[in-house]
C-alpha cells in the first residue's frame, strides 16, 4: 500500500504533547480504606463454577463482596456485569479504559454504559497486583479485547466452534434469565478478561495475549456498588498463551465466591447512583 510523503513539519506534528483524556481526580473518591475494614469481616454466602469451556451465570447484592478465584491450572476468564433490575445497563468496557487504563487492578472500578455511567463494581484486592507492566509492555485483567466469539473465528477460519466466550455467555444468560438464545445474546457485551495478559506489539502496535501468571489460588475481588448479575466464562484459550477459539488448549474451570461483610463498616454506605446528566441533549427542557 503506497504511503503518502511526510510533510516538512511532520516532527513538530507528532512532538507535540500528549494530553490525558479525562481529569480523574474529580471524580467522586473511592473510599479504599472503607472497603478494606469491611472485607476483614467477610462470609461467604453463595459460590459459582463456571467449567472449562462453559459459563455461569451469578448474582450479587449491592454492598457484598465477589472474587474469581483460580481453582485448578492457569485460566482466563471473560466476565459480563449488569445491574441486576436492568439489562439494559450493563458493563462499559471503553469508558472503563478511558477513565482507568487498558488493565485494571485495585481502586479501579468498572463502569457502566451510558446514560447510566455509574460504578457497577470496585476492584477492592488483586492478588496479581505485583505483575504491573513487562517487558513486552503486557499487563493482567484488560478492558481491551472484546471476547473471542463465533463470527470472527468463522470469518478468519470459516468454522464453525461454539465455545467461545461470546457463545458460553450467551447461554448461561439465557438459561439464568430463562429467555431465549437470540435475546439473550443482545445482551453480552465487550467484557473484563480477567487473568489475561495482554498488550500491543512495540512494532505493529496490534492487540497480543501471553500465558497469564495466574496460579491457583489467585482471585480478584469486587465491591458491588450496586445489585449486579453477572456471567463469567472460562475461555477456551485456557491460559492464553497459545491460541483460543478452539479445544486445542487445556483448560480449567474458575470459581465465582460471594461475601457479605459481617462488620458493621458499611452501615452508611449507599449504593452507586445513576448518572445525574438531564438528557435534554442541548435541546429545550419540557420540563
Amino acid at each position: 500500500m503506497e504511503s503518502n510523503r511526510a510533510p516538512e513539519d511532520a516532527e513538530a506534528r507528532r512532538a507535540v504533547k500528549p494530553v490525558v483524556c479525562y481529569e480523574t481526580d474529580k471524580l467522586p473518591p473511592v473510599d479504599m480504606p472503607l472497603y478494606s475494614r469491611a472485607r476483614q469481616k467477610l462470609q461467604l454466602v453463595a459460590e459459582y463454577t463456571a467449567p472449562a469451556r462453559d459459563a455461569c451465570a451469578f448474582e450479587v447484592p449491592a454492598g457484598h463482596f465477589f472474587r474469581i478465584v483460580s481453582v485448578d491450572g492457569s485460566q482466563v476468564g471473560d466476565l459480563n456485569l449488569w445491574s441486576a433490575g436492568n439489562l439494559q445497563e450493563r458493563f462499559f468496557s471503553g469508558k472503563t479504559r478511558q477513565l482507568h487504563a487498558t488493565h485494571v487492578s485495585t481502586g479501579d472500578r468498572l463502569w457502566s454504559n451510558l446514560p447510566h455511567l455509574r460504578p457497577l463494581a470496585t476492584i477492592t484486592h488483586d492478588t496479581l497486583d505485583w505483575y504491573g507492566w513487562d517487558a513486552d509492555g503486557a499487563g493482567v485483567h484488560d478492558v481491551i479485547g472484546t471476547r473471542c466469539d463465533p463470527y470472527t473465528n468463522h470469518a478468519l477460519r470459516g468454522l464453525d466452534y461454539h465455545h467461545c466466550c461470546h457463545s458460553n455467555l450467551t447461554r448461561a444468560l439465557a438459561e439464568y434469565k430463562s429467555i431465549s438464545l437470540a435475546e439473550a445474546e443482545l445482551h453480552i457485551h465487550d467484557v473484563l478478561n480477567v487473568f489475561m495478559c495482554t498488550g500491543f506489539s512495540l512494532d505493529t502496535h496490534q492487540y497480543f495475549m501471553k500465558a497469564s501468571p495466574v496460579r491457583l489460588g489467585d482471585f480478584i475481588e469486587f465491591f458491588a456498588e450496586t445489585d449486579l448479575l453477572g456471567a463469567l466464562s472460562a475461555c477456551p484459550g485456557g491460559d492464553c498463551g497459545s491460541s483460543h477459539s478452539d479445544d486445542a488448549t487445556a483448560c480449567y474451570p474458575l470459581r465465582v465466591e460471594v461475601y457479605r461483610s459481617s462488620s458493621d463498616e458499611l452501615a452508611s454506605w449507599k449504593p452507586a447512583e445513576i448518572n445525574g446528566y438531564d438528557r435534554t441533549h442541548g435541546t429545550p427542557s419540557k420540563n
